[in-house]
């Protein structure tokens, strides 16, 4: 018996880890307050002319970039000031309330300059924060903006929303200032694409006209590349003749392109959204049967 009670003692003395759940918050909390209170701040970051006092502790806690930069015997790390360059000053201010406060407010308007700063100060929580949010908010008004961002950063996942989205509202889209504003190898991409939802190949070389027009002087050497990717076989010879006598490509070199593209497109096959539309012409149309007709039909019999 007395053995048993020695054995319970020791096991009632054993050591043990306790995990405090409120610690992280209240670390925080306390930390946010000693910035606010401008206390025990020992390095000055300056963005745009701004200032911002921080403690060395808590950026290099919180960032890579800023971890190395302290203690890795760069000048910075003896600097009384350090100059950030590359960065906004708003921005900056958005990032350093989230590295002390761990809550990050983002915006249409603000996303893509926090995405790119949290980018360079290596803070993952921001970027992938940005990334999702951004995704979200793939619409036709923001997609063709928020594709030129990703195909920037190789965003995979957003930009190939985007794409999707442009794909589905094409014509509309391509009628946007934005649009005018891709470049040449984003254009071809998107022209290029068995989804694009079009009616008729004609609105792709009505686009293309748009996008080189927008800034012809720059852009209408791009003309024999971009040309390819528009499929000729899918226009009637009237469209072909209209565009051989268009402006763009009137001239003996441009004509000679054209022509060299329709006789090498001739086997391209069609948009997903042509093959939609004839499928629905082959199927025959079956009127509804309303109960009236049925009442009657069971009638007869």
């Amino acid at each position: 018996m007395a053995a048993a009670d020695q054995k319970r003692h020791d096991s009632a003395v054993r050591p043990r880890s306790y995990q405090d759940e409120s610690y992280q918050h209240g670390f925080l909390g306390a930390v946010g307050d000693l910035q606010k209170a401008e206390v025990l701040q020992d390095v000055v970051l300056e963005v745009e002319g701004c200032q911002f006092p921080c403690h060395r502790l808590v950026l290099s806690a919180a960032s890579h970039y800023f971890r190395a930069m302290f203690t890795s015997g760069m000048a910075e790390s003896r600097q009384n000031t350090v100059v950030l360059q590359g960065l906004d000053a708003c921005v900056f201010g958005e990032i350093l309330s989230y590295i002390y406060s761990g809550t990050l407010h983002v915006s249409l308007d603000k996303v893509q300059p926090l995405y790119q700063a949290a980018d360079l100060l290596q803070l993952d929580y921001v970027r992938d924060t940005c990334s999702s949010y951004m995704a979200m908010n793939v619409h036709r008004s923001t997609c063709v903006d928020l594709y030129k961002f990703a195909d920037v950063f190789s965003m995979d996942s957003v930009r190939n929303q985007c794409l999707k989205c442009i794909y589905r509202h094409f014509s509309k889209v391509a009628s946007s200032e934005e649009f005018c504003s891709l470049s040449v190898n984003q254009l071809t991409e998107i022209i290029s694409h068995d989804e694009l939802d079009v009616k008729e190949e004609t609105t792709v070389w009505e686009a293309v006209v748009r996008w080189v027009q927008h800034s012809r002087k720059d852009r209408l050497h791009h003309l024999p590349s971009i040309l390819p990717h528009i499929r000729f076989n899918l226009l009637t010879s009237d469209d072909t003749a209209a565009i051989l006598e268009h402006p763009l490509v009137r001239e003996d070199p441009g004509k000679s392109a054209i022509r060299n593209v329709v006789k090498e497109t001739s086997n391209m096959k069609k948009r997903v959204r042509m093959d939609t539309l004839e499928m629905a012409m082959l199927i025959p149309y079956k009127a509804p049967v309303s109960e009236w007709d049925m009442d009657t039909r069971n009638a007869s019999l």
